[in-house]
């Protein structure tokens, strides 16, 4: 078989009950996470203006709900704007290639919810989705990747590769053919958008698109399962073809295509590196982040206090997108070092909250910002290279004439050799509860949470869906 005959295979013969635990785990703390991040989004101006598309394209009256908010479209329109919900905050969850998540959930959530699938069926669907854009990550080249002892950014890069996750996601939750599923693979490499992430963190201003419009890949998933279930026939050979395919297409130099292939269906390996963010921030500051929020705490520093912070970061960031301090917009802000680290000092909980405009662009914030300073990690390279979830940090604050060391290897969200670092369903939970005030009702909140960590208990998807349309 070619690789979109095995993918579509796996996604075929994937059933609930064969699912080991941790895959099933991974697969709720996914969703709840994603739909808190969906709500903590709604007033801010890339989730409204998903939310305002998802309008226009959907329609009124459908059958599949936007988060948020009291409305209910078509599949395509609340697919669109939920993956940009989703996505809007940085808040959302990562597993190589990167972000997978805003783009592969959102079409599974409109499907299943037009379809009345059971919470076993959504977790299926999650897990496979996942599982396949993970395989798919790791046959190609990464953003972290290191060649001869230094970091080897590729020139081409980004998400597109998750549309055969997202469309495999939603042709399982379809129940089509397993020749349709697999046509429909072979049409989601053909109509996947560009990799234009390196455009992206070299050009500022940066798009406030950001890396991949969500909304833009659940739609091309959500067209190629409907092309192949209405006839059209896709192109199988399109994973095999290095020259000609989709390898070609997205840019990669690297091609290793048995990191897709390998004990398909029997080994499930993304719950290893399946990582959640404690913060509404790119991930590359979270380590310090995590030793920052401690400096301040532990020593009851004001920002005021703080004559100078210092900070060694990752290797691969000496990129305009995180180098801007010139911040016009939230967008902005979750992307620069000097600015997350300003922010990260004034002891705000993290959530829709550290995009305040109020506090962005407060001087408190902006007068910090010019005190912090970083320089890569002289010992970033060796560490990645030891574990790869190593996201080494070391950060100074100077105050009060001391200076305040912290260290970090591994960042909070992320499962590490360090007891700690994973995020508890206590944690996840308490993350969902910021992301959700005043814009649902806490009494939906709480059974939003108590149906997502027994999703497969829930009948009918649906009605967690409605529980996040009423306002509080």
């Amino acid at each position: 078989m070619t690789i979109v005959e095995q993918l579509a295979d796996f996604t075929v013969r994937s059933e609930f009950d064969q699912l080991p635990a941790d895959v099933v785990e991974e697969s709720k703390r996914i969703v709840l996470d994603s739909i808190g991040c969906a709500l903590g989004a709604v007033n801010q101006p890339k989730g409204r203006i998903g939310v305002d598309y998802g309008r226009m394209t959907g329609g009124s009256g459908g059958d599949a709900t936007i988060i948020g908010t009291p409305e209910r479209v078509s599949v395509f329109g609340a697919s669109f704007a939920n993956g940009e919900l989703i996505n809007t905050l940085d808040s959302d969850a990562v597993l190589p290639p990167g972000h997978v998540t805003p783009y592969v959930l959102p079409g599974a959530l409109a499907v299943g919810e037009s379809a009345g699938a059971s919470g076993k069926e959504l977790i299926t669907a999650v897990a496979v989705a996942h599982e396949m854009s993970y395989r798919i990550g790791k046959a190609m080249d990464y953003l972290r990747d290191v060649k001869d002892g230094e970091v080897n950014t590729p020139k081409v890069y980004g998400y597109s590769s998750t549309v055969f996750g997202a469309t495999a996601a939603i042709t399982k939750l379809k129940g089509l053919a397993p020749e349709v599923q697999a046509h429909a693979l072979g049409i989601a490499g053909l109509v996947a958008p560009v990799n234009s992430f390196r455009s992206w963190s070299m050009h500022t201003p940066t798009s406030t698109i950001k890396y991949l419009l969500a909304g833009t890949l659940t739609q091309a998933a959500l067209t190629a399962a409907h092309m192949a279930d209405l006839g059209h026939r896709g192109d199988l050979q399109v994973l095999d073809d290095r020259e000609f395919g989709f390898p070609r297409f997205i840019g990669t130099t690297r091609w290793e295509p048995e990191h897709i292939t390998d004990a398909l269906g029997g080994e499930w390996r993304f719950p290893a590196e399946q990582t959640f963010k404690p913060y509404p921030h790119c991930r590359i500051l979270h380590a310090l982040l995590d030793s920052l929020g401690e400096i301040v705490a532990d020593n009851d520093l004001k920002p005021e206090e703080i004559d100078g912070i210092k900070a060694l970061v990752e290797g691969f960031v000496e990129q305009p997108l995180w180098l801007n301090r010139d911040i016009e917009h939230p967008h902005d802000a979750q992307f620069s070092i000097a600015h997350g680290l300003a922010v990260g000092a004034h002891r705000v909980p993290p959530g829709p909250a550290w995009h305040d405009p109020e506090l962005i662009h407060s001087k408190s914030v902006l007068d910090l910002m010019g005190r912090t300073t970083h320089e890569v990690h002289p010992d970033y390279v060796e560490m990645l290279k030891g574990n790869a979830a190593s996201r080494p940090a070391r950060i100074e604050v100077s105050a009060r004439g001391e200076v305040f060391v912290g260290e970090r290897r591994y960042p909070k969200g992320s499962k590490s050799p360090e007891p700690g670092t994973t995020m508890t369903n206590d944690e996840l939970a308490e993350k969902f509860r910021r992301n959700a005030e005043g814009i649902i009702a806490e009494s939906n909140v709480d059974r939003i949470v108590d149906a997502v960590l027994n999703l497969e208990t829930v009948g009918d998807i649906g009605t967690i869906m409605k529980e996040t349309t009423v306002r509080g």
